[in-house]
């Protein structure tokens, strides 16, 4: 149908919704065009045509052939927010769009009225309309009396379908099709339609809700009970706050699993019923509240990326590869395998001041988990570990369940520092009690004797440290992953000075803004001279000390930069407290360089024989343990055994009396690795042949006179490379440990496997100037220097058997 009545007035699509006439309503303008065409709308009169835009995501739509609708356009109120304009506008009538006729600076088109449709009004269908509209009104809870009284003033089909219409919220495609519908009765009949079916689907709703609200009538009636009570006591004064409320809460919210909850909700009952007066009461208060604090559910996001995570242990440490390999490949294991994996049990033994404990703390840097010490030296209580039970006046959880606590995460990194230095006596034995928490089996359902429920640690990162293995039992330590870390060469001490130490001294003395360098020359010069150690706690002492020398100057005026030259080391330190280089300035008889470790890493052992006139009685001296007592007597009786291979009388062991000294008295010693430099002190003494001065040597020794292996390889060479020996015998056992060594020390020293006291013998003694010992008529003195060595300590001496 045609009509010749065009109008040409401005357009705005209208896209995201459909508006309906006979409303008053606000729409949002936000593009150019229809910004323009309602500012052209305002100075016109008023007058805008607004249609329905299909597709939302079109910047400039084109023309469908559907009825479009004419609203005259007034403005009430205008707001500019972030995306655009947003204007109140008044909604006429329904027009039937024609075409459009220009697209610069704003849409404008035609349209031509439509006829009026609606028959009058028609009462049965307007009746069931409103009927419906009521109905759902009152399933959704939202009547309304102003909407229902406007609802009822409508005349005619058409114009309530409309104002229905606009109430609800109707599909896009269904809003189009009413917009898109002339006769007001059909319009009416499909919101009549969507009407129903939104009211069915309201009321099975309702039905669903009200099963469950019948369901939890239980908990509301105590809930409602409960607040009486609350009520009651705020009447008589008492706390306001019920305290088996707020725990009930925390329960609740605990997340724990649900033998753990059971047990709480039995605990708290049993509350209830003692009553806050009950002496009871505070001691089952206050295991709920551990329970409570617990993080059964809480767990830290490891960061997996195994790059940042040897970029992060780099950046806080030098060195310490083997640490930092094993930690990457937990990372990288945990990466791939997820929870399945179990929480890393890693021994870190090494000397003090080596990093073990800082490194376990980057540790839980690197992967981004929270950390908690825990230092077990002199714990003597195995109440310390599980706890105390309930029943003891102030008991309290163990140190494990109180880290977890502290840390608010079940999977933080514990670091049990000192592990070696755990006591035993008659409270218990820690170390026993440490089985079943370093236990990767057994850890899962770890039980502290105060709590009575099982919690599970096979996620935590345990990390423990140790200065020796020695003094921890066996079985603990087979439960754990030993590294050793034996201690720093002098190129790492020199790189972690001048990387960490020195920027950390200068922070900490307030003159970190200074610029301050000690070169190469003088941290080795420190580093020879005023410390001896595998660690670097004394180097980082001494530099302190060098610092607080500058900072004097500093605060005197200086302005610096200053560098800082071994002579001033000398200045700022006093005399040097060390002698670096060939421990044995010649070379001599009867004086071997041996080599040993301990817990504060590896040293060099000079040994002493001395021969004088006597009935063959053996001396031993020096602090020595049976073991190494022990080592001393094989190494005589190989000597004795072979005594004419060696250039001997036989007989001369029963004409001469032999000390063994090992400096220094105070220290004790012990262990078999001295043996072969026992020994060959012993030959030496007794063929009169020299020592090489620049040769170490480690090893046990038999009575055949092979060479057995040795431990502490690595913290040995690493003490003779310290103490500028060149060569160092070891047994060819521990040849397959050479590779371990660092670069430097394979380098710099010369290792040589040995499997037999012939071969130790070849290399180590020079030929001698004079013949060797021996007695003549039993009157005949001896001519061979005394080593310069301390004298004995009053050890009793042990008298070697004559042959």
């Amino acid at each position: 149908m045609e009509h010749k009545h065009h109008v040409t007035v401005p357009i705005v699509p209208l896209r995201g919704g459909v508006v309906f006439p006979g409303v008053t309503t606000t729409i949002s303008i936000g593009r150019r065009r229809s910004l323009a065409a309602a500012q052209e709308a305002v100075e016109r009169g008023g007058e805008l045509l607004i249609l329905v835009q299909y597709n939302a995501e079109v910047e400039l739509p084109k023309r469908r052939p559907r009825p479009g609708w004419h609203p005259g356009h007034r403005t009430r109120r205008a707001a500019h927010p972030h995306m655009g304009v947003q204007m109140l506008v008044e909604l006429h009538r329904r027009v039937q769009f024609v075409g459009l006729e220009t697209a610069e600076p704003f849409l404008t088109g035609q349209y031509s009225e439509l006829p009026d449709a609606d028959e009058g009004e028609d009462s049965p269908i307007i009746t069931e309309a409103i009927a419906y509209l009521e109905q759902y009104a009152d399933a959704l809870g939202e009547a309304n009396q102003q909407v229902m009284a406007t609802t009822r003033s409508k005349d005619s089909a058409g114009e309530l379908a409309d104002y229905i219409a606009g109430l609800l919220n109707l599909p896009f495609e269904t809003e189009v099709e009413l917009l898109a519908t002339v006769n007001g009765e059909k319009r009416l009949e499909i919101t009549i339609t969507f009407l129903k079916q939104e009211l069915r689907i309201t009321e099975v709703r309702n039905k669903i809700q009200q099963d469950a609200r019948a369901g939890a009538d239980k908990a509301q009636r105590e809930y409602l009970l409960r607040e009486q009570m609350r009520a009651i006591r705020k009447e008589l004064g008492e706390d306001g706050e019920s305290v088996p409320d707020e725990l009930r809460k925390k329960i609740d919210e605990a997340g724990m699993p649900e033998d753990v909850q059971e047990r709480a909700i039995k605990e708290l009952k049993r509350l209830e019923y003692q009553g806050q007066q009950s002496a009871e009461a505070s001691v089952i208060r206050t295991y709920l509240e551990w329970l409570t604090e617990l993080p059964w559910n809480k767990a830290t996001a490891d960061n997996l990326d195994i790059h940042h995570v040897r970029d992060v242990l780099d950046e806080d440490h030098y060195g310490l590869e083997d640490v930092k390999d094993r930690i990457v490949e937990y990372v990288a294991v945990r990466k791939l395998a997820g929870t399945k994996m179990r929480g890393a049990i890693i021994n870190l033994n090494g000397p003090p001041g080596v990093g073990k404990t800082s490194i376990a703390t980057s540790v839980a840097r690197a992967i981004g988990r929270e950390l908690v010490r825990i230092s077990l030296g002199g714990v003597r209580d195995e109440a310390e570990i599980r706890g105390h039970r309930r029943t003891y006046i102030g008991a309290i959880p163990g140190r494990i369940i109180r880290a977890l606590r502290d840390a608010e995460t079940r999977n933080p990194v514990i670091v049990l520092d000192e592990i070696d230095k755990v006591g035993t006596d008659w409270r218990g034995d820690p170390s026993s009690a440490l089985l079943e928490v370093l236990d990767p089996e057994q850890n899962s359902n770890f039980t502290d004797h105060y709590l009575e429920v099982p919690f599970d640690l096979s996620q935590v990162i345990f990390i423990t440290t140790s200065n020796q293995l020695s003094t921890i039992p066996a079985p603990l330590l087979d439960r754990m992953e030993t590294i050793t870390m034996p201690g720093y060469i002098e190129e790492e001490k020199v790189a972690i000075a001048d990387g960490y130490l020195l920027p950390k001294q200068l922070e900490g003395h307030g003159i970190g803004n200074i610029e301050v360098t000690l070169p190469q020359a003088s941290l080795q010069h420190l580093i020879r001279y005023y410390t001896r150690e595998a660690g670097v706690r004394n180097l980082e002492r001494s530099i302190g000390s060098v610092v607080r020398k500058i900072a004097v100057k500093v605060a005197g005026g200086e302005a610096g930069p200053f560098s800082v030259t071994p002579d001033e080391i000398t200045d700022y330190l006093g005399p040097t407290k060390f002698r670096y280089g060939i421990a044995e300035e010649q070379d001599e008889v009867g004086v071997v360089t041996g080599l040993a470790v301990n817990s504060f890493g590896g040293d060099t052992l000079p040994i002493e024989v001395s021969l004088s006139e006597g009935n063959g009685k053996i001396t031993l001296t020096g602090s020595l343990g049976d073991v190494m007592r022990e080592s001393a007597q094989a190494a005589l009786t190989y000597a004795r055994a072979n005594a004419r291979a060696l250039g001997l009388e036989p007989t001369i062991f029963d004409k001469v009396n032999i000390h063994v000294h090992v400096p220094d008295g105070a220290t004790p010693k012990d262990g078999p690795s001295a043996g072969i430099g026992m020994a060959t002190a012993i030959i030496s003494a007794f063929t009169r042949r020299p020592v090489r001065r620049d040769v170490a040597m480690t090893g046990e020794v038999t009575l055949r006179g092979k060479v057995l292996a040795i431990g502490g390889l690595k913290s040995k060479t690493i003490a003779a490379h310290r103490a500028g020996i060149k060569t160092v015998l070891l047994p060819n056992d521990n040849a397959k440990d050479i590779p371990e060594l660092p670069d430097s020390i394979r380098k710099e020293l010369e290792l040589i496997p040995v499997s037999h006291l012939d071969e130790v013998l070849a290399i180590a003694l020079l030929p001698g100037s004079e013949a060797p010992f021996t007695v003549a008529g039993g009157n005949e003195g001896l001519n061979v220097p005394l080593p310069k060595a301390s004298s004995g300590s009053g050890i009793p001496p042990l008298r070697a058997d004559n042959s």
